[in-house]
């Protein structure tokens, strides 16, 4: 399949035909009088992009690329106003040259080089980040910018099977991960939304969220140890179950976005493939019961696999069912054992709170079976789907973002209020149309990680300035009622000015320095979360 340069995924994958014209009616029903009229993106050979200023050395030259479509597909992301860019044909801003390390050595070679010659690195993996955490934006004052692509390092070097662990390079992607584990009856069991398209190493720099919606939420609780080359050395930690020996060194590391150093290879924790599962959609009458149920199971030490929930603007949008509480998509699974017991303790709380179960369960003892039916299919497939439509609608003038945070129980009440009032305000101002959407991707005992969609009727032309102002407005209402700017999106160069406020001083200063200490020359990933250096 040949992957989109302007938008999400494959080009084969685009939303076409039938599935766009649902798909607009569906909008057109909750938006009536947005103009919808579809923009096509400019042909790739019609871009004029700048011209690159730098000469790899000799040594380094057949690693090296200044192809159109690999400068212009390493020079942006995948946030919307990345999309809107593309399509309006406004690639001004691309790495000079991409750059593919086919060792650890050639990684060493390459900062050498750019240390020497002050050109910034942006490390890239899959080129997913919808933060602006890969794009040569605020690097002007260097001699020029290398996109160090790091996907073909890609295999599992090494398998323990006794201490289940696998040593792996940064530069594999999902799906082979995956297929690279499956004959060793093993999982990582890590499925972010851009699990297809993205990274191990992209997963350890923004410590990316991914299947398990308790517990083994984030990346970070998989990792064993890691290896990371930075500008003065290379770094690696010590395989262990557990450590109290200061500060961890893995932890520096992970979600540095690359401004520290570049990871090459991590071992991971990885565990038996499932095999029992259990799936049940809960439907409730009230939204404030519906979180309240959550937070119960969130809080009696279930830990399901999966506790997703839908508000009923989420629920009609994306999985097609009317309700006036929301939806409840809730899992549990093992390697071990049967798990259709904590599925009925957990919807006993449900049915304490007004939760109704009217396609019942749905259970397996086959791995090949995912125990999903109701709602719940129909909202994975949506899921899966969410960034092709994204494009779409992108193309059809509509304003689409995600902003994820995690906040305590006892906040998300007024964090949702906020949220809601801070677009309503940004519409008004803008003189556009919109809705407001909510799910749950990840509970926690002491509170829920809140993914807020939104979804505007823009004007041709202005969508990403209109972006700009919802996206600002939002965020700060966030900040300003207690959430984290980003549960597991990363800070990148789009949430700094909301990093900033969150993060403690001393703390910044202890980065800066770790900051001037690892990367002397300060090239890599310059102005992503500290400022450049000048």
């Amino acid at each position: 399949m040949a992957r989109s340069w302007w938008g999400w995924g494959n080009v084969e994958d685009a939303v076409v035909g039938a599935e766009r014209a649902a798909l607009t009616r569906r909008v057109g029903d909750i938006m009536p009088g947005a103009d919808l009229t579809v923009h096509e993106p400019p042909a790739l050979a019609e871009l004029e992009v700048p011209g690159s200023r730098v000469e790899p050395p000799k040594a380094l030259a057949e690693l090296a690329s200044r192809e159109l479509a690999d400068r212009v597909a390493h020079g942006h992301g995948q946030a919307f106003r990345d999309v809107v860019r593309m399509l309006l044909g406004r690639v001004d801003q691309v790495p000079d040259l991409v750059v593919r390390p086919r060792s650890e050595q050639d990684v060493v070679d390459v900062l050498d080089w750019c240390a020497g010659a002050r050109i910034a690195v942006i490390p890239f993996g899959g080129g997913t980040s919808v933060v602006g955490g890969v794009e040569p934006r605020g690097v002007e004052e260097y001699a020029g910018t290398v996109s160090l692509d790091l996907g073909l390092l890609d295999r599992v070097l090494e398998v323990d099977q006794v201490s289940r662990a696998a040593r792996i390079q940064a530069g594999m992607l999902g799906p082979a991960l995956e297929r690279a584990l499956r004959p060793e009856g093993l999982t990582l069991r890590h499925f972010p939304q851009s699990f297809e398209f993205s990274t191990l190493g992209g997963w350890l720099a923004t410590r990316a969220g991914g299947h398990y919606a308790t517990v083994y939420t984030h990346i970070d609780d998989m990792v064993e140890s890691m290896r990371v080359v930075t500008p003065v050395g290379v770094s690696e930690s010590r395989r262990l179950p557990g450590s109290g020996a200061g500060p961890s060194p893995d932890r520096m590391f992970l979600g540095s976005e690359g401004i520290l150093g570049v990871i090459t290879e991590a071992w991971m924790r990885v565990q038996a493939r499932p095999r029992w599962r259990a799936g049940a959609s809960v439907l409730f009458d009230d939204y404030g019961a519906a979180v309240a149920a959550t937070r119960g199971i969130a809080q009696s030490g279930l830990f399901p696999a999966n506790c997703r929930l839908l508000d009923p603007v989420e629920a009609f949008l994306n999985a097609g069912t009317p309700t006036a509480g929301g939806v409840l998509v809730l899992g549990f699974e093992s390697a071990d054992h049967p798990v259709d017991e904590p599925m009925s303790w957990a919807l006993q709380i449900c049915r304490d709170h007004g939760g109704k179960v009217p396609d019942g369960v749905r259970s397996t003892d086959s791995e090949a079976d995912p125990a999903r039916s109701g709602a719940a299919d129909t909202w994975r497939s949506s899921f899966l789907r969410m960034p092709y439509q994204r494009d779409a609608l992108a193309a059809q003038s509509m304003i689409v973002e995600t902003f994820e945070t995690a906040c305590t129980w006892d906040r998300f009440d007024e964090l949702r209020a906020a949220v809601h009032a801070a677009a309503a305000k940004a519409f008004e101002a803008l003189g556009i149309t919109g809705v407001v959407t909510c799910r749950f991707t990840h509970v926690y005992p002491d509170g829920p990680a809140p993914y807020f969609g939104i979804y505007a009727a823009g004007r041709w032309g202005q969508t990403a300035e209109q972006w700009d102002e919802i996206k600002s407005a939002v965020s700060q209402a966030l900040s300003s009622s207690g959430g984290t700017i980003t549960h597991h999106h990363a800070v990148g160069r789009d949430h700094r000015p909301w990093y900033d406020q969150q993060r403690p001083e001393p703390f910044a200063l202890a980065l800066r320095s770790a900051k001037s200490a690892l990367d002397p020359a300060g090239i890599l990933n310059p102005g992503v979360l500290i400022d450049a250096a000048r």
